[in-house]
């Protein structure tokens, strides 16, 4: 009696729990929302969204140069980094020694526990002038921001994706060696499309990371509200707006801030559902089934 009556209450507990962080989510979105709803009904929510000044002092209040801003510097920055991290992934969980993986693993969990102000004061110091010397300009561009964004989530999508390749029963590994497949003819045919499900968890991570990165987007990028029509343009993120501009907003401007909080929210909703999506929908043929 007792032990059913323990693990009613952890179930209970556990259910609490789950609504409880579900309802702080809804009214972080809420306050958000309304604080930001001025800007939308005065402005107009098209103006607003596409339109391409930013002006808080001549009452332009357009976000749409920074959407594309920071949806380049994050694409860029996934260009980079899915191929390192999977390759590294693949790497620690099936090829390296166990000493090896157990050097490996903690080093790299270290990296993402370094704050990303060192990752932006690095980048300032070191990456803007390198990129200034060998490419011209003043250093301070998308390339720049999307290379510290690169190593800001390298940590994120190795870990997720090693486990995930960790996690894929044995058996599937033996039963391709015993017909006759290589170690890498395992991985590529076997191992990797298992673990598909899990790498495209890892990557939404780090395409959260990404988008969602403020202090060392500020230091790297130029901070111009622009379209970049190259790699080498600085560039503004939503971000980097809200971070640089809240600290002085007042009035309608401070509403234009909220409402590019909404934008940058509903953004990474988008993100996520299409991503999920696509995820759920991902059907691995493993020997005549699905996984």
């Amino acid at each position: 009696m007792n032990k059913k009556l323990g693990e009613y209450l952890i179930e209970k507990g556990l259910f609490i729990t789950a609504i409880f962080s579900i309802i702080i989510i809804l009214l972080i979105f809420a306050f958000v929302f309304r604080e930001g709803l001025p800007i939308f009904q005065d402005f107009g929510v098209l103006n607003f969204i596409f339109g391409m000044e930013w002006a808080p002092s001549d009452g332009q209040f357009g976000v749409f140069t920074m959407i594309i801003g920071s949806l380049c510097i994050t694409l860029l920055a996934l260009i980079m980094a899915v191929p390192l991290s999977l390759l590294c992934a693949i790497f620690m969980a099936e090829i390296a020694p166990s000493g090896m993986r157990k050097i490996l693993k903690p080093v790299i969990e270290t990296l993402a526990g370094i704050p990303s102000v060192v990752y932006g004061f690095f980048g300032l110091i070191v990456m803007v002038p390198l990129i200034r010397v060998q490419f011209g300009g003043t250093g301070f561009s998308m390339l720049s921001a999307s290379i510290i964004l690169t190593v800001m989530i390298l940590p994120t999508i190795i870990s997720v994706s090693e486990d995930a390749m960790r996690s894929i029963p044995h058996e599937y590994k033996e039963a391709s060696l015993a017909l006759g497949a290589t170690q890498w003819q395992t991985i590529k045919n076997v191992i990797f499309p298992a673990s598909v499900p899990g790498i495209i968890t890892a990557i939404i991570l780090g395409m959260g990371r990404a988008i969602g990165e403020t202090l060392a987007v500020i230091m790297v990028a130029g901070n111009v509200t622009q379209i970049p029509q190259s790699i080498m343009d600085p560039v503004r993120a939503l971000t980097s707006n809200i971070a640089l501009e809240m600290g002085y907003a007042t009035g309608l401007h401070y509403n234009a801030l909220f409402g590019t909080a909404v934008v940058l929210f509903i953004m990474i909703m988008v993100l996520l559902v299409i991503a999920n999506y696509y995820h759920y929908k991902k059907k691995v043929v493993i020997g005549g089934g699905y996984l």
